[in-house]
Formats: C-alpha cells, structure tokens, sequence
C-alpha cells in the first residue's frame, strides 16, 4: 500500500468493512505521522492505547478488539505491536510493517492535504540546546516537544521535568555544555538503554548529612525507602493511584516542607507511598 493519507483513505473507503471498522480505519489513519520525529513516531506509524481507542470509538475492549481483527484480516493489513513495555501505547501501521520500511522515503505527495503535513502539526526538535544548572524546562521551548514526543516512547510515563533534568544531567557528566537538539529526542528514544550515569543516585542528591537534624534524617529515611532504580516504576504505579495532579501535589509539598529538589523531592514522594503501603518496593 503507498503510504500517502490519500492512498490509504482511498482503501479504506475500498475495503469491504463494517461500519464500525471504518471508522476505526480512520481514526488510526487521523494518528498517523508522514515524517520521522512526528510525535516521536517513524513515517507510516501510529499510537494509541487500546483504552483511548475504545474511548475514541465509544465501545467495549472486547468489541475494539474484534474490530482490530477485522481490520487486520482485511484488505487494510492492519498491524499493531508493542516495543515499550506492558503499559505503553500500541504502534499501529496499515499495509504491513515490512512492506513500510521497505520504502521508507515515501511521503504524502503534494495534492495530499491531510493536517499533518503542517510544520504547527510536526514535533521537530530543531536548533541546539544549552546544558544549563537547574533549569526548569516549563521556562523552555522544549518541554511541549518533550511531551508529544514521549507518547509512543518507553519514557512515555515518565514526568517531562524528570525526562530533562535526566538529558542535562547525562551531558553535564560527558562535559556538553550545547547540543543539537536532535539529542534530546535520541536520548527519550534510548530510555531503556541509556547509561545508569544519565540519572543521578540518591547519594548525589544534596540531601543533607547531618543526621542530628531531626528534619534531615527524616527526609533521607524516606528518600531510602525508595531505591532510585524502580523511581519510574514507582511514579507510574502512584500517578495511577492517586492520580497525576496529586502526584506533583506530594512533590511540591515535599520541596516546600524540606527545601531540597526535585529530584530528592521524588525519591521522598516514593519513599512515604512505599512505607505507607500505597505501592511496593
């Protein structure tokens, strides 16, 4: 199948399917990136969780599910997988994934006038990037890239803030003071493989040492309840708990209550849901 919105809108409206099948043809062409970078996706590929899709199309899992059957035995050769992880979104590609490497130059030709053919619509990480201290990346033009990039990436549950203070810290210890900013978006890319050196431990948190504060020792006692390695495992497993607002509420309190940062603040966060039972360790 070429892989141009016309060219794959034209099979769908070819294609012998049940009504509720078309549409969610055309709700997965709707996700679909024309240029590598868009939303982190490569060309042809689209991502949704099963759950949004559902909600999207108004219907039962089990009822998604017998759709996307149907779609895959169709004409439409439907294909999904998986690469991130249980919890991470689906990418989905019509036509069949060999056959869309296979040509991986093809793009919308230029009577398409699908959406995302606009640049306001494209998640491009153009221009460098300046490895400052303690930056907050809400104050950057990077941190709405950083969001729609992360949705199809294994980093895709991980906060924004912690996603940039992770890339400053990785450059920092490699002594990059400015870098493309196609680095950032290799580096979200590369989560699961990235080098143990990119997050800091808990010990390079300047948490405060002298346990004869009653304040200090406390925040460290909660701060090793909480081992830095299962931190994202941890913020997934709370943010579902209680929810993504009253996350970031327990980490401001935290920042305000000791006065250390974020990163500390975190771990602290973590710490307390663990010893309160809220999640495992």
């Amino acid at each position: 199948m070429e892989l141009t919105t016309g060219a794959i809108l034209r099979r769908i409206t070819e294609t012998p399917l049940s009504t509720a099948a078309h549409k969610l043809a055309t709700i997965i062409l709707d996700g679909i990136a024309w240029k590598d970078g868009y939303n982190g996706l490569e060309r042809g590929t689209a991502a949704f969780t099963l759950a949004h899709l559902a909600e999207k199309m108004g219907v039962s899992r089990q009822h998604l599910t017998a759709l996307l059957v149907e779609l895959a035995a169709s004409g439409l050769a439907l294909v999904r997988w998986k690469p991130n992880g249980k919890f991470a979104p689906w990418l989905f590609r019509f036509g069949g994934h060999e056959n869309a490497v296979a040509q991986p130059d093809v793009v919308s030709a230029s009577g398409d006038t699908s959406l995302s053919r606009e640049d306001k619509n494209k998640t491009i990480f153009a221009g460098r990037i300046e490895i400052a201290d303690g930056t907050n990346v809400y104050r950057t033009p990077w941190a709405e890239l950083i969001k729609a990039s992360k949705a199809s990436l294994a980093c895709w549950n991980v906060d924004t803030q912690v996603i940039w203070e992770r890339f400053l810290a990785f450059n920092r210890v490699r002594g990059n003071a400015r870098v493309p900013a196609g680095f950032l978006l290799g580096f979200m890319r590369r989560w699961r493989t990235s080098s143990p050196i990119t997050a800091p431990s808990p010990s390079a948190a300047p948490v405060p040492q002298h346990t004869a504060d009653p304040k200090a020792q406390e925040l460290h006692d909660h701060i090793r309840a909480a081992p830095s390695s299962n931190r994202q495992f941890h913020a997934s497993d709370l943010c579902r708990l209680i929810g993504q607002p009253a996350y970031e509420a327990r980490v401001r309190a935290i920042v305000y209550q000791f006065g250390c940062p974020r990163f500390a603040a975190i771990l602290a966060v973590h710490g307390r849901a663990v010893l309160a039972g809220e999640i495992p360790r």
